[in-house]
């Protein structure tokens, strides 16, 4: 029979767009925040830099914007830019107040720099600050009465109906990992905060919970889908066979850090005047060619021109990681690689989350505003998940639910599945698909590629929809069916934009092209879980 759950706002996804919005909506309102690990499996806990915003006299919110929209590559959306990076002080103050203790330098922001940005402007915690960011807001969210944290639980699919005027979401279906109950959440309010879909590559500085789930709900209800050809690599991954997911921040080449080949070279002069301040596409790019020519399986990032002191104190956690793997920092060059680290892309989405199904949000980097365009500017995403958060719980308190709008939602119905004796199918797509997009949808593409890639995964999603249409649900396989759905909507995105900008380089199309000075769109399908309103009362 399952669990039915009715609340005035349902949040999927516990990172700092899920809990700020949480947390200011809940004076008013009962919360349900839904994570599918625990509370601190999220790419928030993960982020190690900071956030951007201006807080210095040297610096300038139009500086801030023309160092977005540059790095956007002519596709961001300039209105978006101009009211997110305009909120920035303000955000930072929201969060100082929230009990966030930035690192200070003289009773004032130590702000740091990173590529692509002119000025000082990122405000951080030691080389930790995400970490920190998520237990902050966390303990604050669970001190809120009217907050309710569910853990181990991830999203099936939303629900939704159809009226003359629109579409309208009334919830969702759950399913608890642990108890392997589904339960039916009735919500006044859905909002999609599931960050990124990184976890479809082989190597990714995300955690395992970066499976796109957010997206690809959102695109089976029959939300657009935009721009998922630009996937941002991260340039400086841990190269480690047993750190495989530990990023190195580009806070280390904003203060001075250097990119050497084996031999102990460097080379990013020979690809861009600002050298290792490069925005992130210009710098993986380089080193996945300097690996390619050289047929090395990694490069160096090397910081020990820098004070011993220093360094200690300003990037600790990477240090003491470091030195677990037998490299002190202090004195030798760290072997990293590009690893895939943000979706820019996502579900369509105004500044205040709301999607083109009624009472659906999507906010953070699951949503696409286009505030970053074809390449994201560094620590500009934590940023955005604020402002996006604040800005969405002024929506949803301006547009309260009409009563007589609420009907009573059918049970999950799995009477006509069984359970699986080929379990090891999920497992073995699952690796399949990630060195599918690795291999052939990576930092540098082709259409032969593309098509091949397009090919593969059209058999896995074939076999996952045999497999789920007759056998008991699993977290995996739900995440699987997820990761389907996402390469998909990458790779058919790829093959639409004929150029190359940004985060999208192809071979065959190796300069940018004005016809492509737009957004790529993928319209959404409808899913099973769509009710006819004139079935039930009102």
């Amino acid at each position: 029979m399952g669990i039915r759950i009715n609340t005035d706002v349902l949040i999927i996804g516990s990172g700092i767009a899920g809990l700020s919005v949480a947390l200011s909506l809940s004076e008013k309102m009962n919360v349900l925040l839904v994570t599918k690990n625990k509370m601190s499996d999220c790419s928030t806990s993960w982020a190690q830099g900071g956030i951007a915003a201006v807080r210095s006299e040297n610096d300038s919110i139009d500086q801030h914007i023309n160092d977005t929209i540059i790095n956007g590559h002519g596709i961001c959306d300039n209105k978006v830019v101009h009211n997110i990076i305009e909120q920035g002080p303000d955000s930072i103050l929201w969060l100082e107040k929230n009990g966030i203790n930035f690192t200070k330098k003289k009773g004032e922001l130590d702000l740091t720099l990173e590529g692509g940005h002119s000025q000082r402007r990122i405000s951080y915690i030691k080389d930790e600050t995400g970490k920190f960011l998520h237990l902050g807001l966390t303990q604050r969210a669970k001190n809120k009465k009217n907050i309710t944290i569910l853990e181990d639980t991830q999203i099936i699919d939303l629900i939704h109906i159809n009226t003359n005027k629109s579409k309208k979401c009334l919830g969702g279906y759950l399913f608890n990992k642990i108890s392997r109950e589904v339960y039916t959440i009735q919500a006044n309010n859905t909002i999609l905060a599931t960050g990124g879909a990184s976890k479809l590559y082989q190597y990714t500085t995300n955690p395992n919970t970066s499976t796109g789930d957010g997206i690809a709900v959102a695109w089976r209800a029959g939300c657009t889908i935009s721009n998922m050809e630009f996937i941002q690599f991260h340039p400086t991954c841990l190269y480690h066979h047993e750190n495989k997911s530990f990023l190195i921040s580009e806070s280390l080449r904003g203060e001075g850090a250097k990119l050497l080949t084996n031999d102990g070279k460097r080379f990013m002069h020979r690809y861009d005047p600002r050298e290792e301040l490069a925005p992130r596409d210009v710098v993986a790019r380089a080193i996945d060619n300097e690996m390619k020519e050289r047929d090395d399986k990694y490069v160096y990032l090397d910081i020990s021109m820098r004070d011993e002191k220093f360094v200690q104190n300003r990037f600790p956690a990477i240090y003491e990681k470091c030195l677990e793997i037998g490299v002190d920092i202090t004195k030798q060059p760290i072997p990293v690689v590009p690893a895939s680290h943000y979706t820019c892309g996502g579900i369509k989405a105004d500044i205040d989350g709301q999607t083109e199904i009624d009472n659906l949000y999507a906010i953070g980097e699951a949503a696409h505003t286009g505030f970053h365009g074809a390449n994201r500017l560094a620590s500009n995403s934590l940023l955005e998940c604020v402002v996006m958060a604040r800005q969405n719980a002024l929506r949803i308190m301006d547009h309260l639910p009409d009563d007589h709008d609420k009907i009573e939602l059918s049970f999950w119905d799995d009477s006509y599945v069984r359970e699986s004796s080929e379990k090891f199918i999920i497992n073995y797509n699952w690796d399949d698909i990630r060195k599918i997009m690795w291999n052939y949808v990576g930092i540098i593409r082709t259409e032969k590629n593309l098509l091949l890639a397009d090919e593969k995964i059209a058999l896995i999603e074939k076999e996952v929809n045999l497999y789920y249409s007759k056998y008991y649900i699993s977290s995996d396989l739900l995440e699987l069916r997820n990761i389907v759905n996402i390469a998909k909507l990458i790779i058919k995105s790829a093959l639409l934009r004929k150029e190359s900008r940004g985060l999208h380089f192809s071979k065959d199309y190796p300069l940018s092209n004005n016809r492509f000075k737009k957004d790529t769109e993928i319209s959404g399908r409808t899913n099973e879980y769509e009710f006819d309103l004139s079935k039930f009362k009102v």
